[in-house]
């Protein structure tokens, strides 16, 4: 069976993943444009309500601005859309395809992320994914059917049972993430933040992730 690719991965250039959201293509196109303008590197296409073929078009687009950024772009669920338009990777969620068929599909070439509640989901796919998607940190309106929030306590819990198991990897919180509860969370053990929220409620989307990309790197830069 291919092997995950960490090694494409390095957190030290893409601490933050920003997530896209929007029912609207144009929208999510201008998001990913903006977002990249303020300096992030890491960007996850998620069109929950769209259709496959208007995934496909949306991402044809936005791998033409995350290519011209030199940016890393992460498309979420749709296996095959990842794989024909050339993106970096997919992002699997608990009731997407298992990592390990898209493994199979994808081979070591491309990157998958798992989305992960519990020790218990993380040793479900550890075998699979480049990274996880770890969360909820607290409530958040930008995902339906929200799984039980973690807080700083679940994160703690979490990354040392996966490092006392040597399990080592990179976990991205996620959910309801503010730019103040940046240096907390990262103190608790996740290796990169993923924000969606925090950023398109900002009056400059620009400024708002340039700002948390600095908090990031600052944060790391203290440990």
């Amino acid at each position: 069976m291919p092997t995950p690719s960490q090694n494409r991965l390095n957190f030290s250039h893409f601490p933050l993943q920003f997530i896209t959201n929007g029912h609207d293509g144009d929208e999510c196109v201008e998001q990913v444009r903006r977002v990249l303008d303020g300096g992030c590197l890491w960007v996850q296409l998620r069109m929950k309500e769209a259709g496959e073929a208007e995934v496909e078009a949306v991402a044809a687009k936005v791998k033409a601005l995350t290519d011209g950024a030199g940016a890393t772009l992460i498309i979420d669920d749709h296996v095959g859309v990842a794989q024909r338009v050339g993106a970096s990777g997919v992002h699997l969620g608990k009731k997407d395809m298992k990592p390990q068929d898209a493994r199979q599909m994808l081979g070591d070439k491309f990157i998958i992320g798992g989305t992960c509640n519990t020790f218990d989901d993380i040793l479900a796919v550890k075998d699979a994914v480049d990274y996880i998607g770890c969360g909820p940190f607290r409530f958040t309106t930008t995902k339906k059917n929200l799984a039980p929030t973690l807080g700083l306590d679940g994160y703690q819990q979490i990354v040392w049972q996966c490092r006392s198991e040597g399990i080592n990897i990179p976990i991205v919180a996620i959910g309801g993430i503010t730019t103040a509860d940046i240096p907390d969370i990262l103190n608790a053990g996740p290796d990169g933040i993923a924000l969606s929220g925090e950023i398109l409620r900002a009056e400059s989307i620009e400024q708002k992730t340039y700002e948390i990309v600095n908090a990031i790197n600052n944060a790391k830069a203290a440990e």
